[in-house]
């Protein structure tokens, strides 16, 4: 009995892991995303720059 309990926390446990780890992918991927948009925005017309 104890052996099954320990079999499903073990379970729960690892996708409790793989599921943050698909998020944290997701965030790094969504913030790269970001700071390259940022990076090829034109600058907006009247700061001085030519």
């Amino acid at each position: 009995m104890v052996e099954i309990v320990f079999t499903w926390v073990g379970a729960l446990l690892g996708i409790v892991v793989l599921v943050a780890m698909a998020a944290g992918a997701f965030v790094v991927d969504f913030d790269d995303a970001l700071a390259d948009r940022r990076q090829q925005a034109p600058a907006p017309e009247g700061t001085g720059t030519p």
